[in-house]
């Protein structure tokens, strides 16, 4: 979608969401991906306030979901009693016909190969064939030390299986602006001149249990 397009829904979308709306449905009806609506989300309320809303529209769910359980169950009991009256009327019928006309009929032996192979990661870009701008940023804490987290910190990425979200991962910017806005007291923002250092760190990284690199646009793999 062009981005002139969206410029002029953004504003509505971020309202709809401070007032619910999830990220699938913003997703569906504005025709972007759950990536990019969270991405802008978190760029234009701040990393705190989209974390807040998530679990404030989490929340919200939960308790409708509790609310109408009741309600369901009954509609699935009348449901339920509405299909075993059908099928009980219609059993005998059916035997009937049956008694009355046996037919056979010859099902040809499968003749394809199904797919064992495992599922291909698709949500992350190997580091390999990602380019890195001139310039990134990273927040340090003020000993100089890596902010190290897990996947299941970033909300954008909640739709990963648990396995990936518990991966160790570090953050960098691209944009010195959004890195400073989420920037906390104790921390700083340090810049890389050389992107291309973390291809060569990249196994070190791996060594110790980092496996994936958070930036604006891409997850990467190292």
């Amino acid at each position: 979608m062009a981005k002139s397009l969206f410029d002029k829904q953004k504003n509505e979308i971020i309202k709809s969401f401070t007032n619910g709306v999830s990220i699938d449905q913003l997703a569906e009806k504005y025709n972007f991906t759950k990536i990019t609506i969270s991405r802008n989300l978190k760029k234009n309320l701040g990393e705190k306030i989209y974390k807040t809303l998530i679990k404030k529209n989490k929340s919200v769910k939960s308790n409708f979901k509790e609310k109408n359980i009741d309600s369901r169950k009954v509609t699935e009991e009348i449901k339920t009693a509405s299909k075993n009256q059908k099928f009980q009327e219609n059993k005998n019928q059916i035997s009937k016909d049956f008694n009355q006309e046996m037919s056979f009929i010859e099902i040809e032996p499968l003749d394809y190969e199904i797919d064992i192979q495992k599922q291909k990661d698709l949500s992350s870009v190997s580091i390999l064939e990602i380019s890195f701008p001139k310039i990134v940023y990273m927040i340090v804490n003020k000993k100089i030390e890596l902010e190290i987290k897990t996947l299941k910190d970033f909300p954008e990425w909640d739709f990963l299986s648990p396995d990936d979200l518990n991966r160790k991962t570090l953050q960098i910017y691209f944009d010195i602006k959004i890195a400073k806005r989420d920037c906390g007291k104790e921390q700083k923002v340090i810049k890389v001149p050389n992107p291309e250092v973390f291809r060569i760190v990249a196994p070190l990284l791996a060594s110790r249990g980092i496996s994936r690199i958070v930036s604006d646009d891409n997850l990467i793999a190292l």
